[in-house]
């Protein structure tokens, strides 16, 4: 029998996360999702998952991955074209793939964390017909990825708060991402050729590209009050609502928890908004589509976060990346360790000679 999407099927033993869809729960490395990003730099975050995955903690110090951030910027003027693809991940995917895999993986993985934050930043300028901004290595990485996207150093709040939102989706189990991360790995191929797998499965809409229509979508409703017939006028298009609903979890995301609150100090007026409206959509789709379980996900705050901090819309996806790349790296040093060639089966259902 054929199980086209997977579900239910343990392709590997993990350290790094471990997802509880029924109880809406995230474990990191140990650590409940919640605890993490209230108290660990999204450095912090890296080093844990790595080391989870076999990397030695030794090697992963702050200044590793600011002198990354500095070594990525060198190789910035020999891009090509790279950064003037219209979309961020196009960019990202084009741009990782430039870089010259050590062959020591914890080093290709301190690279490729540190060039992502430069290499977007310097799209997200370009775009915006401005000069990239240098790194400055002494700077966290949050503080630092903010600082080159805007120009200027990123008020304490933002940061704290683009620091929380790196932390939270450092990595999610077994995601489409991860999974084509680690059967690019499982073939001994480099670290590099499995991140820039990972971009390439995390661009699609199904996976990583909604934080920004979730914007849109709060844009287009305006206040509160005007939610709920708004998003019946969706619903009776066809279309679905946006920031809503996981393949997952059953209940509430932990991660639109962890955001929402992550977003409260900076005091963004689509905040009470986007409230509102998760209240109305909760509310309709529960009524709708009694029988499936449909509640916030984490692109639902992300948008929200990312928004406030001074991000532009364009560019939600790919910080996504940003920090999703030390968990895609800590799952390709565990594939190293403990997997073996990923070669699933399938079922022949062509005609015979």
């Amino acid at each position: 029998m054929t199980n086209p999407g997977l579900e239910g099927v343990v392709v590997a033993d993990t350290a790094i996360s471990e997802v509880d869809g029924e109880r809406g729960r995230l474990v990191i490395a140990g650590a409940d999702v919640e605890q993490l990003a209230g108290a660990t730099s999204f450095e912090g975050a890296a080093r844990r998952v790595l080391a989870a995955g076999g990397a030695d903690p030794t090697a992963l110090g702050d200044a590793a991955f600011g002198a990354a951030r500095s070594a990525a910027w060198e190789i910035v003027p020999r891009l090509g074209d790279a950064l003037d693809h219209p979309d961020g991940m196009d960019a990202l995917r084009t741009a990782l793939a430039h870089l010259r895999p050590p062959a020591d993986d914890t080093a290709a993985a301190v690279a490729a964390i540190g060039a992502a934050p430069v290499f977007v930043a310097a799209w997200s300028r370009r775009r915006a017909g401005a000069a990239p901004v240098a790194p400055d290595p002494a700077l966290g990485h949050a503080a630092d990825y903010l600082r080159m996207t805007l120009g200027r150093p990123g008020a304490a709040p933002c940061v704290r708060a683009l620091d929380a939102y790196l932390v939270t989706v450092i990595d999610h189990a077994m995601c489409a991402s991860t999974f084509t991360a680690r059967v690019i790995a499982s073939t001994a191929s480099d670290l590099i050729s499995a991140v820039v797998g990972a971009v390439g499965a995390l661009k699609g809409p199904l996976h990583g590209g909604a934080p920004g229509p979730v914007l849109d979508m709060l844009d287009a409703i305006g206040a509160p009050d005007h939610a709920e017939p708004w998003l019946l006028g969706e619903l009776a298009a066809g279309r679905r609502i946006m920031g809503m609903g996981h393949r997952v979890y059953r209940v509430r995301d932990p991660r639109a928890a962890v955001l929402e609150e992550a977003v409260r100090p900076l005091a963004s007026p689509r905040l009470a908004l986007a409230r509102g409206v998760e209240r109305a959509a909760a509310k309709i789709l529960h009524e709708r589509k009694p029988e499936r379980s449909l509640a916030a996900n984490v692109e639902f705050y992300t948008a929200v976060l990312l928004d406030a901090v001074g991000l532009p819309r364009e560019q939600f996806s790919a910080t996504f990346a940003v920090s999703r790349i030390a968990g895609w790296s800590a799952h390709v040093l565990e594939q190293r360790r403990t997997g073996r060639l990923i070669r699933p089966a399938s079922h022949y259902i062509g005609a015979m000679p």
